[in-house]
């Protein structure tokens, strides 16, 4: 069992007089930063604030303490460390990868997308259809808004180089098969790009065993700064041409970013690790091969109980429309919901009255709003939480809901 008193300790957002009496659950949107990544700032920042890998002591401790950041993101990821590179957001980095992608596709070879995406991880991949791409959209069911692998499977032929698509739709909320969707890809001989933006604030993954060729996400939403990771395995590179500074193009952290890498969020990424490290020792972790399995455990062991919870409470309404299954063994903690006749951003203003941070909106899935028939103007409330989140503040949120919907 989580030790909720202590991982509170770790985020100063629990401690700060303005946020007390709120209870966030817009986690999906961007998570506390913890206490080990704004140290590393302020180390950084202070001692280090200069051009790394020159021979000076200052700039040579700057230099090294960004290379150790894809070496331990590495470790957690199961990928080799110049498999990782850190980009501004996700949403940049996946505008770089589509530019990268373009220059090694033929006229009339094809990509396939979800229709569940971001619109970081779709729009960008429809705009090559003005180049002669051939775009395929893999359709959600509009009745809940999820993917199936047999509508996959109809698309997928040999002139298909790429599919793309999210882990865990940052509305639908599903943890969507990967493995399975990888390997149907292989099988035709694409590659598989993942979006796991939405995933990996409840525990990273095992890319080698998930099989993805491409694995994206925010350290921003996994309590960190604002940066984008990319994984990028080496078997995949030739699908992309390097768009970094051509004397760049051989290096590991460089080869797919445009412009240099922010020093000092690169730096700080290593907070990220150091709080995960942290709490698996607090939690008796002893092998270090184990610790990804053992965090994205203990993240379950605690989400999983409020994901429970919360979807109990929908179901128990004949007013409310939840988007997404209702098995919380088959979902991230990201709950969305609309409200017939009611605007999510109604609901989200009478919310924080109540002291409940959520969100309210389409989340930049207007596509698969449209997709199921829903108006992404009135949007949907989101409840996105993480394994800091007490039952306190669960059962303030019910109560809050109560009050907002009224029965």
């Amino acid at each position: 069992m989580i030790d909720l008193d202590f991982v509170r300790r770790q985020f100063p957002a629990f401690a700060t007089p303005s946020l007390n009496g709120q209870s966030f659950f817009e986690n999906a949107g961007g998570s506390y930063m913890c206490q080990q990544v704004i140290d590393r700032f302020n180390r950084y920042f202070e001692q280090r604030k200069v051009q790394p890998y020159y021979a000076f002591a200052a700039s040579k401790i700057a230099g090294e303490e960004m290379d150790l950041a894809p070496i331990r993101f590495a470790r957690y990821l199961n990928v080799d460390a110049d498999e990782v590179l850190f980009g501004p957001s996700t949403s940049q980095n996946t505008y770089v990868l589509a530019r990268a992608c373009l220059e090694r596709l033929a006229e009339g070879e094809a990509i396939i997308v979800s229709a569940q995406e971001h619109e970081a991880n779709s729009g960008v991949w429809r705009k090559l259809a003005d180049y002669g791409i051939d775009v395929r959209i893999w359709p959600v069911d509009p009745a809940d808004g999820r993917l199936r692998l047999s509508d996959l499977l109809s698309l997928l032929d040999n002139k298909v180089r790429l599919v793309a698509v999210t882990h865990c739709s940052n509305l639908v909320g599903e943890i969507n098969p990967v493995r399975q969707i990888a390997d149907a890809t292989h099988e035709a001989g694409g590659l598989l790009l993942v979006d796991g933006v939405s995933y990996c604030p409840h525990g990273f993954p095992d890319v080698d065993a998930l099989g993805a060729d491409v694995y994206l996400f925010s350290t921003y939403k996994t309590y960190g700064p604002h940066q984008g990771v990319m994984v990028i395995r080496n078997a995949a590179r030739p699908l992309f041409a390097p768009q970094s500074h051509f004397f760049n193009h051989d290096n590991p952290m460089k080869w797919m970013v445009p412009a240099g890498p922010d020093h000092a969020q690169v730096a700080a990424a290593n907070g990220v690790i150091d709080y995960f490290d942290a709490l698996d020792a607090h939690h008796g972790g002893q092998d270090d091969s184990e610790r990804p399995r053992r965090i994205t455990d203990l993240f379950k062991s605690a989400e999983t109980p409020h994901i429970r919870t919360l979807l109990e409470y929908i179901e128990s309404r004949n007013d409310v429309h939840l988007i997404g299954p209702s098995d919380p063994e088959a979902r991230a903690a990201t709950i969305s919901f609309v409200v017939p006749h009611m605007k999510a951003a109604d609901i989200g203003k009478k919310l924080a009255t109540k002291g409940i941070m959520a969100g309210a909106g389409h989340y930049y899935a207007a596509r698969l709003f449209n997709q199921m028939g829903l108006d992404p103007d009135a949007g949907a409330v989101r409840l996105s939480f993480v394994h800091y989140t007490s039952t306190a503040d669960m059962t303030k949120l019910i109560a809050a809901l109560d009050g907002t919907l009224k029965r």
